[in-house]
């Protein structure tokens, strides 16, 4: 028999049986936070082919960067850091079948825009969020450190104190999301939001997991970056959220991503492995 693994489908409605998995990840197993992560796993397992459908966005031909832009100050703990401008969208309710699909893994609905970042997350295992970019003062992200003590609200409407090292991702005045924890209620989507920066980036686990447990905030985001995100899938989930937001909320992608990465950054090292003398130390 051949067996397929899809990731990316969307043909789903209310009414439909979708399978539910409870699956039980160790620490470690990070990668398996995932829809992809679990077919990349039973592939593997199994033998199966593995398809994962790339996003197919058709950008403008007014640059990105005429309407935002990013900089990374604390490159040390923000690697990476992806953004894609989206203009023109109409906030509603998602789908029926997103609202769904998100509903059966816990996840509340929001929005067209909010569940698109959410169920991006589940399908590819990397967090993301969406900025209103007219509530971004000076139309900027900045990915810094804290600097000092300083109180400031989080999406849930509670008062938190950030201290120095802590990293936030801010506009031209000052915080507007705890980086890889939760966003602020200043920039946050709202049914009058027109114009949206979203943001795909790779943050260093330690730093995430330091903030949220000293805030005693666990989130969807910060559960997963502490464990660690593919560095590699930052990009693809960019797209891939573009995507259906273009496709459930209308409006047009703006030509090419802002992003800044670490300078010197290495490419991934080939590693030789040999099967037998793995199967030799495990005794398997």
């Amino acid at each position: 028999a051949v067996l397929a693994v899809d990731v990316g489908g969307e043909r789903a409605h209310l009414g439909a049986e979708d399978t539910i998995i409870e699956l039980s990840v160790t620490p470690n197993r990070g990668d398996c936070l995932s829809v992809l992560g679990v077919a990349r796993e039973v592939a593997a397992l199994t033998g199966a082919s593995l398809h994962v459908r790339n996003a197919s966005l058709a950008e403008t031909v007014t640059a990105a960067s005429r309407f935002a832009r990013v900089e990374v100050q604390a490159s040390d703990l923000c690697p990476h850091y992806a953004g894609r401008v989206v203009r023109a969208v109409r906030v509603a309710p998602s789908p029926l079948w997103m609202q769904a699909r998100l509903a059966m893994v816990g996840l509340r609905p929001i929005s067209n825009v909010v569940d698109a970042t959410n169920y991006v997350m589940i399908e590819r295992g990397q967090p993301l969020h969406a900025f209103d970019l007219h509530r971004l003062r000076g139309a900027s992200i900045t990915v810094r450190r804290a600097g000092s003590r300083q109180r400031y609200e989080t999406l849930d409407g509670q008062s938190r104190e950030l201290v120095a090292d802590d990293l936030v991702i801010a506009d031209a005045e000052g915080p507007v999301a705890i980086a890889g924890v939760m966003g602020g209620a200043d920039s946050e989507i709202k049914p009058d939001t027109v114009d949206i920066l979203l943001e795909s980036a790779f943050f260093v686990p330690e730093t995430v997991r330091r903030t949220a447990r000293r805030l005693g905030l666990t989130t969807e985001s910060s559960y997963r970056f502490e464990r660690g995100v593919d560095p590699g899938g930052t990009r693809h989930a960019l797209d891939r959220v573009a995507e259906l937001i273009v496709g459930h909320a209308g409006g047009v992608v703006a030509k090419g991503v802002l992003e800044a990465r670490a300078p010197g950054r290495r490419a991934r090292a080939a590693i030789r492995l040999r099967p037998t003398r793995v199967n030799a130390l495990l005794g398997t």
